[in-house]
């Protein structure tokens, strides 16, 4: 069930406010819910928190995939700030859904992540197509799970990643539909922000990448595909949770897919041109 958009006590919608107000929101526990449309112009990033003595090879395997796992930030072991994306982040309490695996399988799903945090934890932040989604809106396009209130649907797919010893696995996609001369607009924009995943990987045709059925997201919510709109496919940050059901490292954390870190950063400072 789509949870709403947090406001502010004056009235604003979340869109409004500041990358310290919205972390504010979801560690008050006052927003819980998907952070699309959060924090109007923010950077937005999924999580992937793993042991330090995995981290040098996940950090190898982040490099080798930069579009699902464009890496902004990676943190101190044990230590759970981000000083480079804002100066009070706590990254145990800052993300409103947590996922806690072990040996590949999900246990716990948190709040917070007071019970679990550990001195050894590394905290990689990779970036987030959220974060595009203000250019594209800005330039007039519109983004139907933003206006429904809904997860951007994501789904598995039969792509593979370039593997490491240890990890390996498909990539997610995160998907919107749009009317043909849209989606080459949404192609040449995205194309500036290769730090939160960039241009397209697959438009149109879902079973080319073995999306059996387009109204059923492996993540997300399910969004109407018009008649008159093809589907257009982004790598997505979710893919380390994919990566991990193969790899099953003893321990590892990751954001509930939509509820992302909201950061200082802001997007124009990720274009490329």
């Amino acid at each position: 069930m789509a949870t709403r958009m947090a406001e502010r006590r004056d009235g604003q919608t979340g869109g409004a406010l500041t990358g310290a107000e919205a972390r504010a929101l979801i560690r008050s526990g006052r927003h819980k819910g998907h952070t699309a449309g959060l924090a109007k112009g923010h950077v937005q990033g999924n999580l992937a928190i793993l042991p330090a003595d995995l981290a040098g090879e996940f950090l190898r395997f982040c490099q080798q995939n930069p579009k699902p796992c464009p890496v902004l930030a990676v943190g101190e072991p044990g230590s759970p700030a981000l000083p480079t994306l804002g100066r009070d982040i706590d990254i145990r309490r800052d993300v409103g859904h947590y996922r806690v695996f072990r040996d590949g399988q999900c246990v716990a799903e948190p709040t917070t992540l007071d019970g679990v945090w550990r001195d050894d934890l590394v905290t990689f932040v990779l970036g987030c197509s959220f974060s595009f989604e203000w250019a594209l809106l800005e330039d007039g396009l519109r983004l139907r799970h933003i206006e429904q209130n809904l997860t951007v649907p994501m789904f598995r797919t039969t792509i593979e990643t370039v593997p490491t010893k240890h990890f390996r696995g498909g990539l997610i996609t995160s998907m919107r539909p749009f009317k043909p001369a849209d989606a080459i607009r949404a192609i040449q924009i995205t194309s500036r922000f290769p730090a939160v995943h960039g241009a397209p990987v697959h438009i149109g045709l879902p079973g080319a990448i073995g999306v059996r059925d387009i109204m059923k997201p492996d993540f997300g919510d399910p969004l109407e595909v018009k008649a008159d709109e093809i589907p257009v496919f982004w790598a997505c940050g979710v893919t380390p949770q994919n990566v991990v059901a193969t790899a099953k490292p003893p321990f590892f954390i990751a954001h509930y897919p939509g509820c992302m870190l909201v950061t200082d950063l802001h997007n124009s400072k990720l274009s490329s041109f």
